[in-house]
């Protein structure tokens, strides 16, 4: 066979089927925190033209077919248009808020995301999707270590998180211990995301307020580089 066709042929095989390995993968926005230190609304909070919630379901809608966003108050992402799903087991953190999502999921795998996760890198999403080979989790590693609120979990996890969020056990590392697990290591991470903002929340109004004041004086430098080599 001429080579040209059969790269051609390879490389259309490749898209087929990473196509194929998304539409296998639900994204899936934890909104059902009381975002206590905040005092208001994470998921609402604005950035760029834009709310936190909106802004993560636009990077996730241009990725995966489905969305489910997890929360107990519906009425306030009436906005949204994706499923809204409550907790199965209230106020038992994210472990429940990530088995509502893969529980409710029509696909075997969701990729879970945090709603006051504005800085999602979609390369590292696609790769840590990429790396899904029937394993229960795929999860990063960031700077201070697993980053279970930018991972992905497949079905056969939901026994164990079932088996611990019914004895009150909610820490979702320890999940990860008796399951098929795979961590995206630190170094493969930094070599798509050097600064690990993929993994930067917001917790406190200052969290908030420095988020912003870097993120604008970052556009500013932005801006300011073109210039300058311009003038050299």
């Amino acid at each position: 066979m001429d080579s040209s066709k059969q790269s051609t042929n390879d490389t259309a095989q490749s898209v087929s089927g990473e196509k194929t390995r998304f539409a296998e993968v639900t994204g899936v926005i934890l909104a059902g925190g009381n975002s206590r230190r905040m005092k208001s609304n994470k998921a609402l909070l604005p950035f760029q033209g834009e709310l936190f919630i909106e802004r993560i379901y636009r990077q996730l809608a241009s990725i995966f077919r489905e969305i489910i966003l997890v929360t107990n108050k519906p009425e306030l992402y009436s906005f949204l248009p994706c499923s809204k799903v409550a907790d199965l087991y209230p106020g038992m953190g994210s472990l429940a808020g990530i088995h509502a999502g893969l529980s409710n999921s029509k696909t075997r795998y969701i990729f879970v995301v945090a709603c006051d996760m504005p800085l999602l890198s979609r390369s590292l999403i696609m790769r840590i999707v990429a790396t899904v080979h029937d394993q229960d989790i795929v999860i990063p590693e960031g700077s201070g270590g697993l980053e279970p609120l930018h991972a992905v979990y497949g079905k056969g996890a939901l026994p164990v998180m079932e088996e611990a969020l019914s004895r009150g056990k909610v820490k979702i590392v320890k999940c990860c211990e008796r399951l098929r697990t795979t961590v995206l290591s630190r170094d493969v991470v930094a070599g798509i995301d050097p600064g690990f903002l993929s993994f930067r929340n917001i917790n406190t109004p200052e969290d908030y307020f420095n988020f912003r004041e870097e993120t604008v004086m970052g556009r500013a430098e932005e801006a300011k580089a073109p210039l300058e080599k311009m003038l050299r």
